[in-house]
């Protein structure tokens, strides 16, 4: 967890556009990551 506290703090630093950035690549990520792990449910193994 240190990177992620890490991150959050230099953004912080740098004002509120580079962590509306930040907020928005994680949030972005995550829903690729958890669109992945629905739809990979789904997956025909024939």
């Amino acid at each position: 967890m240190e990177h992620i506290d890490h991150v959050i703090s230099a953004a912080s630093d740098q004002g509120a556009g580079n962590l509306l950035r930040t907020v928005l690549i994680v949030g972005v990520l995550g829903a690729a990551f958890l669109a992945w792990f629905l739809l990979r449910g789904y997956k025909s193994d024939d």
